[in-house]
């Protein structure tokens, strides 16, 4: 019995023929489907799908058709495991937590767990949890993939049919509908992104420390946001807050006009808003 069109294609290519493949693609319906069939006394091999040790997307599969009275043989023919710390990986995690992304996409269960155990060997779980539940939007290939996100709610979105080329659709059609933060700031629209910043629909390239500051102010537009929240947010932040004047200074430059941000002494910064926040 094969789940979906990937077994069915390789059962065919060695000269088999497929009994049962359902239209749904869903492991529920296959578990379904053999529990219907009396499945007591039989001994079934199931081929797990390189799932992850500490996360498994159907646990009550192999449960279910014990439970039934089979014999279940579990083979896995890969398994996925953690990547080095502090390599790109890790770079990638925290740029989900610093919101340097409008978009994650994921195409399997474990590498969606993954991210989220990293972010906790990280220290910055909470930041990421927060960052993919508002600004950056988790895309995943099917309902299986966005399972442990939806469990810490996350919430996802994706393709009705569980392809990659599907999701590359979806991705680009449903991204520019989800939006991006605007303000209307020192009498220009600011429209903010991931990785960059459109002023007047110019595009400017941001460096990681100039979005990192851009996306705290903008969290709170026209409210001062102090130094040292600002040098918390910033990429390998130490404890001098001159690395956020420093950030600011450059952030003006980048954005063409130094009254975008404003200095509010002795406080901290904010963004100069056309119409102060809480003023209609």
């Amino acid at each position: 019995m094969a789940r979906g069109p990937k077994a069915t294609g390789a059962l065919r290519a060695a000269g088999l023929h497929e009994e049962w493949c359902p239209k749904s693609e869903s492991s529920h319906d296959v578990l379904k489907y053999l529990l219907e069939s009396d499945v007591s006394g039989t001994r079934i091999a199931i081929q797990l799908h390189g799932a992850a040790d500490a996360w498994d997307p159907f646990p009550e599969f192999i449960g279910g058709l014990r439970a039934a009275g089979a014999e279940v043989v579990p083979i896995r023919v890969y398994r996925w495991k953690s990547t080095p710390l502090g390599g790109e990986f890790d770079q990638l995690v925290s740029g989900i937590a610093r919101r340097q992304f409008d978009a994650v996409s994921f195409t399997s269960a474990p590498a969606a767990a993954a991210v989220l155990e990293r972010s906790r060997d990280l220290d910055i779980e909470d930041q990421l949890l927060e960052a993919l539940r508002t600004d950056v939007h988790a895309m995943c290939v099917g309902p299986v993939t966005s399972q442990p996100l939806n469990r810490k709610g996350v919430p996802t979105t994706s393709p009705e049919r569980m392809r990659l080329g599907a999701l590359a659709r979806h991705i680009t059609e449903q991204l520019p509908l989800l939006g991006s933060r605007t303000v209307k700031v020192a009498g220009h629209v600011v429209d903010i992104r991931g990785t960059c910043v459109l002023v007047n629909g110019s595009i400017k390239l941001l460096s990681p420390s100039g979005m990192a500051i851009l996306h705290a102010l903008a969290q709170r537009p026209g409210d001062v946001v102090a130094r040292n929240a600002l040098l918390r947010v910033l990429p390998g932040n130490g404890n001098d807050t001159h690395a956020v004047d420093t950030a600011v200074l450059r952030l003006r430059t980048a954005l063409g006009d130094k009254n975008i941000v404003a200095t509010v002494v002795k406080r901290g910064y904010r963004l100069a808003v056309d119409v102060p926040a809480g003023v209609s």
